[in-house]
């Protein structure tokens, strides 16, 4: 085992995973959450922008410089030796599902400045500047796609995505620019490959397998091939007591037939083939008129690409006939493609050779939920560290995790810099 790489650094490491964790439990409550005795934090709202100022000043305080580009990333940068060096980015989400966790994303962010402080407070400079980011829009939440902020640093961002409105009609360029981002110059967010030497994403596992397998920490494989997907039936408005049963053009029953079909394929399908209606809505929504449309949501996931999409296919198909056979009128619209997206080998064994200095078992699991890891990929090699949540309970208030944990994925996470450096130098 390599010596302790905490060693002289000034800290006490079970009070600084204390520390990030209390930092996630205070950001999950207002002003950073737009409701009270919840936490809700979308994105381009006030809450975000309460959540980034409050963050800006812990990232200052740890040594580093802070900005917001034009997609509303929040950039905290430690210079390295040589000012200009390439980048390590450690980065995860700030923004919250409604009525979420609380470490969901930001215990990743606040392990990344607590990593930071440590060589800043020890007057270490690297080979390499280190950036930690806070991304804006992981969650989509508030806008019908996801992963915007992440998308804009890579460059990927389709113009049109600004278009997209929420519920209240505002646009992603209207918000943005009313949140002081500049949706003309999202390009001038994207980051050139040579400056990025990698990407490293703490997050809570999201998942029950660590936690059975009494294990703290894990090192993500590869994260599932994702498609989301908004589906209108249409039928016949009508009056809920005057219109006989034999006579209606009700897509209610229709949608709900979907559902049925969608967990159905899902159920007898392999490679942890998952699928999910998140969001329905009966058009217009009263008690007594039969909705003339039923809009709702589909989020299907697997390991691979190919099993996804034949699942999106046999869905798409079935949704199709029970329209046709209903005479109703169907439209499914993709919201968004995520192909699946596996770590780099090299750095997973930098993380493998960082649990083992720990004497934690170096277990790996894939991640069956999305994150901005996946869309970094195509920037530069990516890597990212799971912390064991308690009931792999997520998107839920009931969402915890020890601050021990915590206190464990941030010595992983200085030895996989150490690792790092060292192989930089070589």
């Amino acid at each position: 085992m390599e010596a302790d790489v905490t060693e002289g650094l000034d800290i006490d490491v079970l009070a600084w995973g204390a520390r990030a964790k209390a930092r996630c439990d205070a950001l999950g409550l207002p002003p950073y959450s737009e409701v009270e005795g919840q936490l809700t934090r979308r994105f381009l709202t006030p809450a975000h922008a309460a959540a980034l100022t409050t963050l800006s000043e812990w990232m200052a305080a740890a040594g580093m410089s802070v900005r917001r580009d034009a997609a509303a990333n929040l950039i905290g940068r430690y210079e390295g030796e040589t000012p200009g060096a390439k980048a390590l980015i450690i980065g995860s989400h700030i923004d919250s599902v409604r009525n979420g966790g609380r470490y969901d994303g930001p215990l990743g962010i606040m392990l990344g400045v607590d990593v930071v402080e440590a060589l800043h407070r020890a007057g270490r400079r690297l080979p390499f500047a280190i950036e930690v980011v806070a991304f804006g829009d992981e969650e989509g939440s508030r806008f019908p796609a996801s992963m915007s902020c992440s998308r804009a640093i890579v460059g990927s961002l389709d113009p049109s995505a600004l278009a997209m409105k929420d519920a209240d009609g505002v646009s992603v360029a209207q918000a943005l620019a009313a949140f002081g981002g500049d949706p003309d110059a999202i390009a001038a967010a994207a980051r050139r490959p040579e400056d990025v030497l990698a990407f490293l994403e703490a997050h809570i596992e999201q998942g029950p397998v660590l936690e059975a397998e009494g294990l703290a920490l894990g090192v993500v494989t590869a994260i599932a091939a994702q498609k989301r997907l908004m589906v209108r039936i249409e039928g016949v408005a009508g009056h809920a007591g005057t219109t006989p049963m034999a006579l209606r053009n009700d897509p209610a029953p229709a949608a709900a037939e979907a559902m049925l079909a969608l967990e159905r394929i899902c159920r007898a399908g392999a490679d942890g083939l998952v699928g999910t209606v998140g969001r329905m809505t009966a058009l217009p929504g009263a008690f007594n008129v039969i909705p003339g449309a039923v809009e709702f949501s589909m989020d299907i996931r697997a390991e691979t690409s190919a099993t996804r999409d034949a699942a999106v296919e046999a869905v798409t198909a079935e949704i199709q006939a029970i329209a046709d056979r209903r005479g109703l009128r169907a439209e499914i619209t993709l919201m968004q493609v995520l192909a699946e997206s596996p770590c780099d080998p090299s750095l997973m064994g930098l993380l493998e050779e960082s649990l083992s200095d720990l004497s934690l078992p170096a277990r790996r699991l894939p991640s069956g939920a999305g994150h901005d890891a996946m869309v970094m990929a195509d920037l530069c090699p990516v890597a990212m560290l799971f912390i064991r949540c308690e009931g792999g309970i997520s998107h839920n208030p009931a969402e915890a995790v020890s601050e021990a944990d915590c206190a464990l994925a941030a010595q992983a996470m200085l030895h996989f810099i150490d690792k790092l450096e060292r192989r930089e130098r070589a």
